[in-house]
């Protein structure tokens, strides 16, 4: 196992860069998930991690060796793609040890690593069929034994659960965490979706653009998100956004939305009538007598819970309660942010104040 450092590396195809000095430090033995959207570049970072593309600048060290110019079979990493990549016309057994053959590991080393990665992964009774002859979740697990049957210094993954129904991916994800939680290897995950990160990372890695947007723990970037772009990004179903201009009433900040004070406590340091973005995740939003009226758009049970859509002051907003109420369609109630889970973002800017 070995701590992987992103050192200003950047990405560029002729005179289009599109990873901008990126640094990133990852410790032995960490899950580290690189996550946002499509285009962001995560996958391309992977790569470059991996040795599957060139870097144009900057340096990537795994352990204490700087592995820019090392082949990615040199590099002591194991890659589990999105494709399975799985040889259809070996067997089970065949496809997890292929590797270690071509290295020409001594064949009772290749059995005995072979045999202890699927009884990790629970494939043990599959090891002489095929690939056709096996579900989704099963190829994806022996993608994985392959990696397993290596040993190596770190995992990468490059979004291994795409190909997977919802139901499997849940179930997969936690056999992933499960699998490192007992090997301890070094992993970088990437995905696009958040849900995943926030359920699977140490910590999150948040990308756009080619550019880190902030590092932290799941629940961090959550509490915490450093701009408008983490906000919403994190956290499922997104947070409320509306702009407004900053109050300050007996040392009480305030937001005025169209004549609306939403409020945000004392914490935040702003000036009297800036531009502001009042941020408030839809659980932080209560039923109160004095709070402001809205009206009831489209109503969707869950079961665990209730999300609500009402317009309100010239805004749609979402409101989640844990609780069971009988809302229609129409219906006029009065709401009430938390102050105390209140953010307020510069709307110039986009970074939270």
């Amino acid at each position: 196992m070995s701590q992987v450092l992103v050192r200003d590396v950047r990405k560029a195809y002729g005179a289009l860069e599109i990873i901008h000095g990126v640094n990133i430090d990852i410790a032995d033995g960490e899950f580290v998930v690189l996550v946002g959207p499509s285009g962001c570049g995560k996958s391309t970072l992977l790569r470059m991690i991996a040795g599957l593309e060139s870097i144009t600048g900057g340096k990537i060290l795994i352990g204490d060796k700087v592995v820019n110019n090392v082949p990615p079979s040199d590099r002591d990493i194991a890659m589990v793609f999105q494709s399975y990549a799985l040889y259809p016309h070996m067997k089970v057994k065949d496809n997890m040890a292929f590797s270690l053959k071509l290295k020409k590991t001594d064949p009772a080393v290749v059995e005995e690593r072979v045999k202890s990665a699927a009884n990790i992964l629970g494939l043990t009774p599959y090891l002489d069929r095929y690939p056709r002859q096996l579900s989704g979740g099963q190829r994806q697990r022996v993608a994985m034994g392959r990696a397993i049957v290596r040993n190596p210094q770190v995992f990468l993954f490059d979004e291994p659960l795409s190909n997977l129904d919802a139901k499997l991916r849940v179930q997969m994800r936690t056999e992933i965490k499960e699998l490192h939680q007992r090997l301890k290897t070094t992993t970088v995950y990437v995905t696009h979706d958040q849900v995943e990160a926030m359920t699977m990372a140490d910590r999150i890695v948040v990308l756009q653009d080619g550019n880190v947007e902030q590092v932290g723990a799941p629940l961090d970037l959550y509490d915490n998100p450093a701009n408008l772009f983490v906000a919403t990004f994190i956290g499922s179903p997104s947070m409320n956004l509306i702009k407004g201009k900053a109050k300050i009433i007996n040392g009480e900040v305030f937001v005025d939305a169209g004549g609306t004070l939403l409020p945000a406590g004392t914490k935040h340091q702003v000036a009297e009538g800036q531009d502001v973005t009042y941020g408030i995740r839809p659980e932080h939003i209560e039923l109160a007598e004095d709070g402001f009226e809205a009206k009831v758009g489209v109503i969707e049970p869950t079961g665990s819970e209730t999300m609500v859509f009402v317009h309100a002051g010239g805004n749609d907003l979402l409101v989640l309660f844990r609780e069971r109420h009988t809302f229609t369609t129409g219906q006029t109630i009065k709401l009430k942010p938390r102050k105390d889970a209140a953010h307020i973002f510069d709307t110039a800017t986009g970074k939270r104040i």
